[in-house]
């Protein structure tokens, strides 16, 4: 069932509205000319209006039973904010030109996550569509947006969405948005939506006075948890289902990244999660392409993306938390909150051989044991990085690696991802190693909200013994700091954003790391030395990656098959502003070698 509004004919809306408790609705409009209109009930709890001599821009509100006056909770854009009237839309209005747009392989991706607000000094849609040829440059062929979903003010991560079906008005609304994503096909490349379906932002979120949306049994993190397996919760899925379907029909978005499914309570037989993917691919198939959805999971659950027909959940993708704990331990040393689980090679061997490095051992840091085991989950299922909005933004200070380790150490972790045979994915900056911190900002209008964020932000962060003062969430300068500014790059910075193009190309070229496979694949760590091998192969090509972690070089010997094997790539060399050339330009078996500190470089055999 299509809720919201909707154009139908000439100067025509029809509007629907789910809202199974109330006695009556009506329609206000209060622009460009005022009416009200009264919405017609049926039998399962939808009311219907259809308005005629209506324009695409009217204003418009739902009164609730004569009192209360909301906007609607389906309302396609909130110029005026979240607490605003919303306002009518014509999505056959925009002309795209993506028709020959085709979609994208998920195996093939080159990732690149950018948040809205902070990626360009004016923050808005069409101000990264300049960029996008950079990025195309660079490699990336897929660009994740952090959610865009109307949230109050203008500063936010986008995770306190109120108005879901609604592209943020400060950002550009739902044209600067059809623009990106035009533009961004136009240049293949791919467009991939992070949307929040575990709760809804507190501010604005008017969406329990319509309905049984919420419910009081599972208590989540974020605010109140959804109603996805109570009374009424088919209506409740419907609405979350058509939200998905929502993005890929009027906005051509390729696939959703959906936020923490952990936080998602439901203990049907059949969870929402299985009808979302059934119901996509099922859009899919009637569409003649293939639309994606990824999903973040704190789980560690191979249900999550197995085949449907295995008794899965069908999810294409999944980010693989443990994998960036992995090697981020092993370049910082950090070791507390949930680091004190990791910081040992053989982690991240599991993790490149497998993907969960936890699948049922003890966990300290949950003090339980934790996870079971993805052997069987292919490689291109897999999403990785060495950072992300999360791993950066929710430490105290928005630390990037840049601004925890060295240069060489860098390169490292850019080799290590992009030569891994998962999916990797970038975050904004990382490619020449951006300084500026990724912080956490809101900017709430309520007093009252703004300090229990404070509190929240602190409590959250607590784990992590950080001892430094939190910067203020609701600061502007909080939300100003985070902004990136590749204009003020230097030597080192062309340098590492070279490294990660010759990678980039190298992935996309050499027919062994193009293919995303974990059967074809032999790792193994010298946990004394910190130095982690992987071999690929592909029919009777090979590559050979060599991954030093130790902060000095190591002397070694190699295993490697008969034959001889050409060194590809080297972050030690000059051209990259290493310290020159350690490891030597082929290598034998038996031969052994010395292996430049935090430096990886490749080997092939054809």
């Amino acid at each position: 069932m299509k809720v919201g509004c909707k154009y139908t004919k000439e100067n025509v809306f029809r509007f629907t509205l789910w809202a199974p408790f109330l006695s009556r609705v009506d329609l206000k409009v209060v622009k460009p000319r005022e009416g009200v209109f009264p919405m017609e009930r049926d039998d399962s709890g939808y009311w219907r209006a259809e308005v005629e001599g209506l324009e695409a821009g009217a204003d418009y509100l739902l009164i609730l039973d004569g009192g209360a006056e909301r906007p609607d909770p389906a309302s396609h854009f909130q110029p005026h904010g979240v607490h605003g009237p919303s306002r009518t839309v014509d999505q056959s209005l925009f002309r795209w030109s993506d028709s020959g747009w085709e979609g994208f392989p998920l195996s093939k991706a080159i990732m690149y996550e950018l948040h809205v607000g902070t990626f360009t000094q004016g923050g808005t849609f069409d101000d990264v569509i300049p960029v996008l040829d950079e990025l195309k440059g660079i490699g990336i062929n897929a660009v994740e947006i952090m959610p865009v979903a109307q949230f109050p003010g203008k500063r936010n991560w986008g995770y306190d969405g109120a108005y879901l079906y609604a592209p943020q008005d400060s950002y550009g609304g739902p044209e600067g948005l059809k623009r990106l994503v035009n533009e961004c096909h136009k240049r293949g490349m791919a467009v991939v939506l992070d949307v929040v379906y575990n709760h809804l932002g507190p501010e604005g979120n008017y969406l329990g006075e319509f309905g049984p949306y919420f419910t009081d049994r599972y208590r989540a993190p974020w605010g109140r948890a959804v109603n996805f397996d109570g009374p009424w919760s088919n209506e409740v899925r419907n609405f979350f289902i058509e939200n998905a379907l929502h993005w890929f029909e009027n906005y051509h978005i390729d696939a959703l990244r959906l936020d923490a499914v952990h936080g998602i309570f439901d203990f049907t037989a059949r969870p929402f999660l299985l009808d979302l993917t059934e119901r996509v691919d099922k859009f899919s198939e009637e569409r003649g392409r293939e639309f994606h959805l990824i999903v973040e999971s704190d789980l560690n659950n191979p249900v999550v993306v197995r085949e449907r027909k295995s008794w899965g959940w069908g999810f294409h993708g999944q980010w693989l938390d443990d994998f960036h704990h992995s090697v981020h331990t092993l370049l910082t040393g950090e070791d507390k909150g949930y680091y004190i689980d990791f910081g040992r090679g053989e982690d991240l061997v599991k993790s490149l051989r497998e993907g969960f490095v936890f699948t049922g051992q003890y966990s300290r840091y949950r003090k339980r044991n934790h996870g079971s085991s993805s052997e069987e989950i292919p490689a291109k299922k897999f999403v990785v990085f060495c950072q992300n909005h999360d791993q950066v933004g929710n430490r105290l200070l928005g630390e990037r690696l840049s601004s925890l380790v060295d240069f060489e150490s860098l390169k490292l972790a850019a080799g290590v991802t992009i030569l891994s045979p998962f999916i990797p994915l970038l975050f904004m900056g990382e490619e020449y190693g951006e300084q500026a911190p990724f912080l956490y900002f809101t900017s709430h209008t309520d007093p009252e909200l703004a300090e229990a964020v404070r509190k929240g932000r602190a409590e959250e962060l607590r784990a992590f013994e950080w001892r430094r003062e939190l910067p203020d969430p609701q600061s502007e300068e909080t939300f100003i700091r985070s902004r990136i500014d590749r204009t003020g790059t230097g030597e080192r910075n062309r340098a590492l954003k070279g490294f990660y193009t010759e990678l980039i190309r190298l992935r996309k070229t050499n027919h062994v790391l193009s293919t995303l496979d974990k059967r074809t694949l032999h790792v193994y760590c010298m946990e004394e030395e910190k130095v982690v091998v992987m071999r690929r192969w592909r029919e009777e090509s090979q590559a050979l990656c060599v991954f030093n972690f130790n902060t000095s070089d190591v002397r070694t010997n190699i295993a490697v098959p008969g034959g001889a094997w050409r060194k590809a790539l080297d972050s030690m060399e000059i051209r990259w502003a290493g310290h020159g050339e350690v490891i030597p330009g082929e290598l034998s078996p038996g031969q052994e070698i010395n292996i430049g500190a935090r430096s990886v470089a490749l080997f092939v055999k054809e």
